[in-house]
């Protein structure tokens, strides 16, 4: 299918779920499902190719960002499904995905060519980087030659900040270390690439403040919402979110580990304006993604 709705008739836009399994993937996956779904309290996590995506979002009249991660570089395997199968078939159900690609930067070349490719041939939107489970600062110049091609073509960065639920509970955390997903070390992203639009990932425990304090002062970087319900926001996220961030805040799942119904029945109980909470579900990633509102 093709052909995007209009703003009006959409409830959301989700701005982060994962694509884990390729059309001709194994159902049941790797035993780190199992492990992630453990931590989010959900059992073992539930599986979606990118088709099985285009049908759970466009029956719930919702857009997303869909996406995978590359850390060949850590964990010693190729991504799957891989950048291209995603963007393809989100190319063929552009009524209601988005594609992002995900490239280690620590491919070094080969990955900016890839990045290239993706862009001029298959079209994505955006980069996804996990800098914890990629193992590297986002502020090394090593990635810098990544950022150049996603500035250069006006495509967004998205960075995963704050603690995550990779290895969380495994033995030494999996090998995963939290510190590169300090939001300050975006924040040098942000001053050296200062045309390239940068969402931060999740709220930012235990960094917080320090990732409203980034949002505030860059006027390119936002602030998605995803991975944590919003029962558990911390105050000064709600305080931001209802005045000085109201249009830099975007609305994620993280789905499959959060569904967007959860999400959204919490986000009903936060003490958000009225006039805002089309913002943070739909408005201000139109804006961000370039559509027509």
């Amino acid at each position: 299918m093709s052909g995007r709705p209009a703003l009006a008739d959409l409830v959301a836009i989700d701005v982060h779920a994962h694509v884990h399994r390729g059309v001709a993937g194994d159902e049941h996956g790797p035993g780190g499902a199992e492990a992630m779904g453990e931590y989010f309290g959900i059992g073992t996590m539930p599986r979606y190719t990118v088709p099985e995506l285009a049908a759970y979002y466009r029956e719930r009249s919702m857009m997303a960002v869909v996406f995978t991660v590359d850390s060949a570089s850590q964990s010693g395997a190729e991504p799957e499904p891989s950048n291209e199968e995603i963007a393809r078939l989100a190319a063929e159900n552009s009524d209601v995905l988005i594609p992002f690609a995900s490239i280690d930067p620590a491919r070094g070349r080969v990955g900016v060519e890839q990045a290239r490719r993706l862009i001029t041939e298959f079209g994505v939107r955006g980069f996804k980087f996990h800098p914890s489970a990629q193992g590297f600062y986002p502020n090394d110049r090593s990635a810098y030659p990544l950022f150049e091609v996603i500035e250069e073509h006006g495509l967004i960065a998205l960075f995963h900040s704050g603690q995550t639920g990779v290895g969380a509970g495994q033995r030494g955390g999996g090998g995963i270390r939290l510190k590169y997903a300090n939001p300050l070390f975006i924040d040098d992203v942000a001053a050296d690439f200062a045309d390239m639009d940068i969402i931060l990932a999740h709220p930012s425990f235990p960094w917080q403040d320090e990732a409203l304090s980034v949002a505030t002062h860059k006027p390119r970087v936002y602030i998605d919402l995803s991975g944590w319900s919003p029962k558990y926001f911390p105050p000064q996220l709600v305080q931001y979110a209802n005045t000085l961030l109201k249009h830099k805040m975007l609305f994620g799942s993280d789905f499959p580990v959060l569904t967007p119904e959860r999400w959204m029945r919490d986000f009903e109980e936060l003490p958000i304006k009225d006039e805002v909470r089309p913002l943070i579900l739909k408005e201000n990633a139109a804006r961000l993604l370039g559509f027509d509102t």
